[in-house]
């Protein structure tokens, strides 16, 4: 059986589009998988220093104004969060932004639980 150079053609073009059709899928599920999985890692993040700051004030390593700016600090981190993903697309900046500012945010924490301040 012999094909002609034009069935050839069309058939070796529909295979290629359909290779980078599935690329091209596969690759913008991988980066909403990315997306996802830093949201997910934000948010867990996110608890965890909340969790922090609740402790310290049961402890009373944080006086009420450590822990209302602590606070404060972590509402403006939520809000940069829903901020970036307003676009409906998070980018590697963004998200960069977002895990320094929570870098910034775990460190204050550290330092106001630790300081010679305590709740009288």
């Amino acid at each position: 059986m012999t094909f002609s150079p034009a069935f050839t053609f069309r058939t070796t073009l529909a295979v290629a589009l359909l290779s980078a059709a599935t690329l091209v899928s596969a690759q913008s599920a991988g980066a909403a998988s990315a997306a996802d999985r830093f949201e997910q890692r934000f948010d867990k993040r996110q608890d965890k220093q909340e969790d922090r700051i609740e402790n310290g004030m049961a402890s009373g390593a944080l006086t009420p104004r450590e822990s209302r700016r602590l606070a404060r600090q972590q509402a403006g981190l939520v809000r940069a969060e829903a901020r970036a993903e307003a676009d409906g697309k998070l980018t590697r900046r963004e998200a960069v932004q977002l895990e320094q500012r929570q870098d910034h945010a775990s460190h204050s924490i550290a330092r106001q639980k630790h300081d010679a301040q305590t709740r009288p």
